[in-house]
């Protein structure tokens, strides 16, 4: 049979765990980490805070505010990407499985007919092939575990610390205004 004309079906196994040798490393591409409008406007708002009395400090003591590289909400609203890239492989039993590895891996660490043991879980998604979590490769021992940016990764600890400092901020004036009634 020729395998353009009759493509060997693949399967999404659900796992958890996959058992098999490395068919073949597809081309990756970019997808986007999702971003909750509520969690964002709540961390810009009590950074926000802190920002308007460092402000009102510097005004006070004539010091000119060292104001770094500002973020705009239309780059903190869209997210990070991440690497995509769909791995197939042959288990035990014949079967082709296809799964996405999210994140960055070394080039050098999955090379087609690699004996590996992959750890999986489906995505929340429909339509999507499982997710790799870690992959085990028996060829050469190494143990490769993608990781794919966060929404904390992506505010960066900067705006994090900002706005955990508003949020202490926020409540020390709601509890001195509780106590002064």
């Amino acid at each position: 049979m020729d395998g353009e004309l009759f493509p060997e079906r693949v399967a999404w196994r659900s796992g958890p765990i996959i058992t098999g040798h490395v068919v073949r490393l597809m081309e990756g591409y970019s997808r986007e980490v999702r971003i909750g409008q509520p969690v964002l406007v709540a961390v810009l708002s009590t950074a926000a805070l802190v920002k308007v009395v460092l402000l009102l400090l510097a005004s006070v003591l004539r010091a000119g505010a060292a104001g770094g590289a500002r973020r705009r909400w239309k780059e903190l609203r869209k997210g990070p990407e991440f690497l995509v890239t769909p791995l197939r492989l042959r288990d035990g039993g014949g079967v082709l499985c296809e799964m996405e590895i999210h994140g960055h891996l070394p080039q050098s660490a999955l090379e087609p007919a690699d004996h590996v043991q992959v750890t999986v879980r489906p995505q929340k998604a429909e339509g999507l092939a499982p997710r790799v979590e870690r992959i085990v490769n028996l060829t050469t021992g190494q143990l490769l575990t993608p990781r794919t940016p966060t929404l904390w990764s992506h505010l960066g600890p900067a705006l994090l610390l900002q706005a955990g400092l508003g949020a202490v901020l926020l409540g020390g004036i709601l509890a001195w205004l509780l106590i002064a009634r």
